[in-house]
């Protein structure tokens, strides 16, 4: 059977080891422990504003007594609906001291969408974004959410900024963030009887393989586990205690090999703190390893290179169409950037001809890629990032710490031989417990879990991911599943038939794109491209829309009726790849 584990000796990153030591505590200790060794050291900064690491703490800790006055805590699910801004870092940390469940949402989600995650969840707590009130009050009827927090742009500057807080129907009631800030700010250790094993940390929505909205389970030791497994990796560390038991990092490999040494770092970040890679990564990882993230709430590419200059950036992080439009910049290859010293990429493959062109802008700097999904909290592999690591264009490394990758056929799911593709597999201590409220099936007997991705790997035991099962489209770093697109589609009057494809696209990795039967009535002759795409486009968030329609005389299916989308894909990629 293929597979690669953390035994793949010759290649491992010098100076670590290949198993960590995962303490078994809350989420809450990351933080705890990082006010401790951090202090005064800027750790988020919005439009100007800065977050001390120590006023993070205090208002982390006065979300989680507002909570707690409101008789949330333990098994209590908060689902927390805002964009990137320099409230959003108290607000997780807040849940999770109060001992709740953290709920990430979308805030673009139409108010469908959110109603059935909110549902799904069963979350008490909604922690919401003022201009996306309205969406909120179409969806709170058809969920048990009882409170709703408000928090809007203008309490970036100031917190105790006044926020619209309208009737909410039948909620108990609705009050700003700056009522729960002016709770008690000292740490009253309401996370002490949270098991770290048994209790959710996380409940993070996701489409999973199958295109079908599912919860995934993450308790705190997950969480803190995969923050560990990403953070050492990322930075030549090994997991510590400090004087009170919590857990930071001690970076045991030399400045030859990391040269940015914890507490000097600084990113920008645009990978949303509601999807995995951001509030894994970009924020438990980036508050593990003390660093400084400058926070965009939205992707402006001058404006990212010339906070990079600014702010002396040390890394830069996201997905591969952030670094194409960077490439865009006027005059980028003049800029100062010889303060960055890393680039990690995930969400997506990172095109080779991408790779090339970023590094023979940034000679000096370690391109990194790595992969993973919600289901395993976040990062399973990554391309060795030392300087002295080998990395391969191409790949997206060795699995992390204490994690194996299998490599099974699609036809039987059989072991294939070095090189050859197949369904990837992981198994590792950061994997789910499970999907929420559906059977335990997800994950085998031996703990191994079918992502739905094809890869392989190669003699060395670096994955590469070549390509998709079910059909799944990744458009900007955003799982985009046909299924749902194509529901909508037959459910346009003259539709007769549809599909739907992803089209290759050098700055967002595919674009989604519908090929349609017209029915043979006024119906389906009145059809236009146009009117298809208002039909669908206004009922999904942003990233899922269609971009194009293609009418066509008919749709290929097998001999047993299912459709032949790769003859699709394999136009599309005739035409446009």
């Amino acid at each position: 059977m293929t597979v690669a584990s953390p035994t793949t000796a010759d290649l491992w990153p010098a100076g670590l080891p290949r198993s960590l030591d995962y303490p078994r505590v809350p989420v809450g200790s990351l933080l705890r422990a990082a006010v401790r060794r951090w202090g005064d050291r800027t750790a988020f900064i919005q439009h100007g504003v800065e977050l001390s690491y120590t006023e993070l703490g205090r208002r982390a800790h006065a979300v989680a007594a507002g909570l707690a006055e409101r008789g949330v805590g333990r098994g209590d699910v908060v689902a927390v609906h805002l964009p990137n801004c320099l409230q959003y870092p108290a607000v997780y940390y807040g849940v999770l001291l109060a001992g709740a469940t953290f709920s990430p949402t979308n805030p673009l989600l139409p108010p469908a969408e959110l109603a059935h995650q909110l549902a799904d969840a069963r979350a008490r707590v909604l922690v919401t974004w003022e201009p996306c009130l309205p969406a909120v009050r179409a969806a709170l009827p058809d969920t048990a959410v009882a409170t709703v927090v408000v928090t809007g742009p203008q309490q970036v500057a100031d917190p105790d900024a006044a926020v619209e807080l309208p009737d909410l129907g039948r909620t108990d009631r609705a009050v700003s963030l700056a009522e729960l800030l002016r709770a008690d700010p000292t740490d009253a250790h309401r996370d002490a009887g949270v098991d770290p094993v048994a209790d959710l940390a996380h409940l993070a929505d996701t489409g999973g393989s199958t295109g079908v909205s599912k919860g995934v389970e993450l308790p705190h030791a997950q969480v803190v586990t995969n923050v560990l497994q990403s953070a050492c990796w990322s930075s030549g560390s090994l997991p510590a205690r400090d004087e009170e038991g919590d857990v930071t990092l001690e970076q045991v490999v030399g400045a030859e090999e990391f040269p940015t040494r914890l507490g000097t770092s600084c990113s920008i970040n645009l990978t949303p703190w509601f999807h995995a890679m951001g509030v894994i990564g970009y924020l438990n990882g980036q508050v593990l390893t003390g660093a400084t993230v400058v926070v965009h709430e939205r992707f402006d590419p001058v404006a990212y290179v010339a906070d990079a200059v600014a702010h002396r950036v040390t890394s830069i992080g996201g997905a591969p169409p952030v670094f194409a439009a960077l490439l865009q910049v006027p005059g980028i290859a003049d800029v100062d950037l010889s303060s960055v010293r890393g680039l990690s990429s995930g969400a997506a493959p990172l095109p080779v001809p991408l790779i090339q062109r970023l590094q023979a802008l940034l000679p000096d700097v370690v391109i990194g890629e790595g992969y993973g999904l919600t289901e395993v909290t976040m990062q399973a592999t990554g391309n060795p990032v030392s300087r002295s690591g080998v990395r391969k264009p191409g790949t997206v490394g060795l699995p992390v710490f204490d994690t194996e990758v299998q490599i099974r056929s699609l036809e039987d799911g059989a072991a294939v031989p070095t090189g050859e593709r197949g369904e990837i597999h992981l198994r590792g201590p950061q994997v789910m417990r499970g999907y929420a409220g559906r059977p335990d099936d997800a994950i085998d007997a031996e703990g191994w879990f079918g992502t739905g991705d094809v890869g392989l790997l190669d003699a060395d035991g670096y994955l590469a991911v070549v390509d998709r099962t079910k059909d799944m489209l990744i458009h900007k770093g955003y799982n985009v599943f046909p299924r749902e697109l194509e529901e909508l589609l037959h459910a346009v009057p003259g539709v007769a038939g549809a599909a739907v494809v992803g089209r290759p696209d050098d700055a967002a990795g595919e674009l989604p794109v519908a090929y349609v039967v017209r029915r043979t009535d006024d119906a389906g002759a009145s059809l236009t491209a146009a009117s298809v795409l208002a039909a669908v486009n206004d009922r999904v968030t942003p990233y899922k829309r269609l971009r194009d329609v293609v009418f066509t005389d008919a749709i290929p299916v097998s001999a047993a009726g299912k459709v032949l989308k790769r003859q699709l894909s394999d136009l599309e990629r005739a035409r446009f790849g």
